[in-house]
């Protein structure tokens, strides 16, 4: 008997590593200028915005 593949569910990635997906609120132009940049590096948003955070995390710790 063949078995029918399950097609994933539109607009779902599989998680890059052990990364987990953590949702928040921005403001749209925000949004719209990371999405811009990510792109114009030929990189992904959410790769821009862990960089901003662990660069954020760091100037943070030390204070």
């Amino acid at each position: 008997m063949i078995e029918k593949k399950k097609s994933a569910k539109r607009g779902r990635r599989s998680p890059v590593g052990d990364r987990r997906q953590f949702l928040t609120m921005m403001d749209p132009e925000i949004i719209r200028a990371i999405k811009t940049a990510a792109i114009a590096e030929d990189r992904a948003a959410w790769s821009v915005m862990e960089e901003a955070a662990r660069e954020w995390l760091e100037r943070r710790k030390k204070r």
